[in-house]
């Protein structure tokens, strides 16, 4: 079962993400990986790319395979849109024996396949168009699945327009296909299919199969709506038919039901997505599946199982028969049949084809594809259940840690989800969000979840998850994403490296740092530190985190940041060695920061941030931030203001390097309290009022304001040798009189005519060289 310990979040804007998209090209849904030729071969919606594996975002080639206009047409007049159905999706790309690929298209809901080439860096479209029907699906959006061997095209589709005939086909000198009947394939939705090499040392000189995953409707039970299971069916490699029975049929596919049982009571898992763990031993092979629950639309949860090869061939070499027989009164039953199969004694009997088998076992195979038993899964229950919205698509890559010991670590790429433990243990987890791929391991039977990626920027679903070299591709509707499967980097300490339980990293003590796990036996032997399975950190050297020194500036508010690298870390402050309590008016605790309101001399001192985290009984603490806190000297008070003012509460912090700022990030002010704007609106009273009284002072000083102006009386400075000028007493006129008054000043004022208070006579008769003030009592008029 799921444990959510020590999940970390990554964001899309992270720097190792290599990504892809093309103007005007949609759905990254098919993908070939051609190591001989160092590509990623992309299909996308009427156009294939040649990508450079190492470098997704650098297209060396691509060609664009558009639907005529005359398909575009009838696609639409069968009820299709033109600009969503009526295109050509890439939904089959394989590549041939001779270097070639294999490429088909929906092409408007008529299917059609084709070669490319790729030669002197360019890709070609061969145009040799075959007809696809029963190789692509016709409904781009429909899944299915095919498998390339030996030139021979297996595939999991639909047969016709409407999707009411699906079929697994061969396509090859012998073509078979399955029959058309509902205890074979009913309303059938294709998953997955592969080979397993069932020849190797086989003593019994067994065949090679071809194993398929899919979810169709169930008919062995009697349910009052259709109910969807999840099978696995195999046929044989050599497999050529009957002679007059199963004629160009499949005279070798039995199916069974997979079995991946929650523990809360429900209606069977559907499968969503199988990947295949080779083994050089091939019955040492797992599947691994994702299965996502049909019980509600409420219900969101989704499971991974894993099922041991062994098993599956067990259900299927000495399982039992469900037959349908006749009750009175009633519908079909589905009874247990015991019955047999081709074995050594038919071998004996000179039965070396499957042409050569009698009618009787060809119709008791034609009758009966369906075994009684079900494929369990390895541990009988789930390995991941995660409570919320679907996972989709999962990639598996073995590891081998520096115990010795090989890990499983899945990356199962989601539809929704976001990061939400359930239960007081943790062992269920909630997920709400799109375009994530989560990234577990198996440690003795426990699921431990190492973080969660996000990949698309635009929460979209991921459509194809491809795994190769130690990256990983991931396809949307939008776009292309490579990733590396591990980032060591970002572990910063002992700590986070150690009980991260990444099976591709490793603490090394000499180099300080997080590295990926030497593959070399010889480097291995340098002092790194692991522990996977107990995550153990003890062994980490004790190191704390520089002091960092802060001025403290008495009535700001004060922030000190200090962030976890585990989300389910519980961060706890010390002021003084003596904890903070959370519930305090004085302080607020955040995920990632104290904020100190209203500071004062008290809160001068040493402040320490921790993390403490548990982890299968122990606990581990970490000393993530020291800050020591100093008060402000009063000279630098008025620097500290304007710096404020500035920069809306500025934080510094000094360092022995020199002083560092840092600037308060939005969320910082949608936290201030009404502490803070009362100290914002007082001292901005203050500047405002020694503004106005330097105002009035240098008003007073230059006289443009008298102290006769306390009696009523207001001055009104005039000028001489105007008469065109009149001085107006009453009326709406003293405003336009006062006007020009102004007016007149301003210009002598620039034109050095007027600096005083007097005006000198143009005659020069001293008589007239008084004072021009008039004094206007009536105070309506002003």
């Amino acid at each position: 079962m799921q444990s959510c310990i020590d999940v970390l979040i990554c964001l899309s804007s992270e720097s190792h993400l290599i990504k892809f998209k093309a103007e005007g090209i949609w759905n990254y849904s098919t993908m070939l990986i051609r190591d001989d030729l160092g590509l990623l071969v992309l299909g996308a919606r009427e156009a294939v790319y040649a990508l450079d594996i190492n470098e997704i975002s650098v297209s060396k080639s691509k060609v664009l395979w558009e639907v005529t206009e005359e398909k575009q047409k009838e696609c639409s007049s069968k009820g299709k849109h033109p600009d969503i159905d009526c295109r050509n999706y890439v939904r089959v790309l394989h590549q041939m024996s001779d270097g070639g690929m294999y490429v088909c298209g929906t092409n408007a809901f008529s299917p059609v396949c084709d070669y490319i080439s790729y030669n002197d860096g360019k890709l070609k479209l061969e145009g040799k168009q075959e007809d696809g029907r029963g190789k692509c699906p016709f409904d781009p959006f429909q899944r299915s699945s095919s498998l390339m061997l030996d030139e021979d095209l297996y595939s999991g589709t639909s047969l016709n327009f409407l999707g009411s005939e699906p079929v697994i086909l061969r396509t090859s000198p012998v073509t078979l296909r399955t029959v058309f009947k509902s205890s074979w394939l009913n309303e059938p939705n294709f998953i997955y299919m592969d080979m397993v090499p069932e020849s190797d040392d086989s003593p019994e000189g067994d065949d090679d199969k071809i194993y398929m995953f899919f979810s169709e409707s169930a008919i062995e039970y009697d349910f009052y709506n259709k109910l969807l299971v999840s099978r696995v069916a195999r046929v044989c490699k050599g497999d050529m038919g009957g002679l007059r029975t199963l004629q160009r049929k499949w005279s070798s596919f039995l199916k069974a039901r997979l079995d991946c049982s929650v523990p809360e009571p429900s209606l069977p898992y559907v499968i969503q997505d199988v990947f295949h763990v080779r083994h050089k031993t091939w019955r040492k092979s797992v599947f691994y599946a994702v299965f996502t629950s049909q019980s509600s639309s409420t219900d969101r949860s989704s499971a991974v199982c894993a099922y041991d090869m062994t098993d599956i061939t067990e259900v299927f070499a000495r399982g039992k028969f469900k037959t349908e027989v006749s009750v009175e009164m009633s519908d079909v039953k589905w009874v247990m049949y015991n019955g047999e199969c081709i074995n050594n004694a038919a071998r004996s009997l000179g039965i070396n084809r499957t042409l050569d088998l009698p009618d009787k076992t060809l119709q008791f195979i034609r009758d009966r594809p369906l075994m009684e038993d079900a494929v369990r899964p390895i541990t009988g229950k789930p390995l991941l259940l995660n409570r919320g919205p679907l996972l989709t698509r999962l990639v598996v890559d073995t590891v081998t840690a520096q115990d010795g010991q090989d890990y499983p670590v899945m990356f199962v790429g989601t539809g929704e989800f976001s990061h939400k433990p359930l239960g007081q243990n943790g062992s269920n987890c909630h997920f709400e969000a799109n375009g994530y791929v989560q990234k577990a391991v198996n440690y003795d039977g426990e699921m431990h979840i190492i973080e969660e990626i996000e990949l698309f920027e635009n929460a979209e679903p991921v459509d194809v998850l491809r795994l190769h070299q130690n990256q990983l591709y991931a396809g949307s509707a939008s776009g292309v994403v490579q990733i590396p499967v591990s980032n060591c980097s970002r572990y910063s300490s002992c700590l986070d490296c150690v009980l991260a339980r990444d099976p591709y990293c490793v603490w090394d003590v000499l180099a300080q740092q997080c590295l990926r796990l030497p593959q070399s036996p010889v480097d291995q032997k340098r002092d790194l530190i692991q522990s996977l399975k107990d995550g153990d950190a003890n062994q980490c050297p004790s190191t704390g985190p520089e002091t960092k020194l802060g001025i403290l500036v008495l009535g700001n508010n004060i922030r000190l940041p200090c962030q976890p690298s585990s989300n389910l870390a519980q961060v706890n402050w010390y002021f003084a060695e003596k904890p903070l309590l959370y519930s305090n008016e004085k302080y607020t605790i955040y995920k990632d920061a104290i904020l100190i309101y209203n500071a004062t001399s008290s809160d001068a001192g040493r402040y320490t941030c921790m993390s403490v985290e548990h982890l299968k009984g122990k606990q581990f603490t970490q000393t993530l931030a020291i800050y020591d806190l100093q008060e402000q000297k009063a000279p630098e008070v008025m620097v500290t203001i304007k710096t404020t003012v500035g920069k809306s509460l500025d934080e510094r912090f000094t360092t022995s390097s020199g002083v560092h700022e840092q600037e308060e990030s939005p969320s910082f002010y949608k936290n201030q309290s009404g502490k803070s704007k009362l100290i914002a609106m007082q001292v901005s009273l203050a500047v405002l009022s020694v503004l106005m009284v330097c105002l009035l002072f240098w008003n007073f000083y230059m006289g443009h304001i008298s102290p006769f102006m306390c009696c009523g009386r207001h001055l009104i400075k005039s000028t001489r040798n105007l008469p065109e000028m009149e001085y107006i007493n009453t009326g709406n006129d003293v405003m336009d009189h006062k006007q020009q008054m102004i007016s007149l000043y301003i210009k002598t004022k620039c034109d050095g005519e007027a600096a005083t208070f007097h005006s000198r006579p143009a005659n020069g008769d001293q008589a007239l060289d008084n004072h021009v003030f008039k004094y206007i009592t009536d105070e309506s008029e002003i």
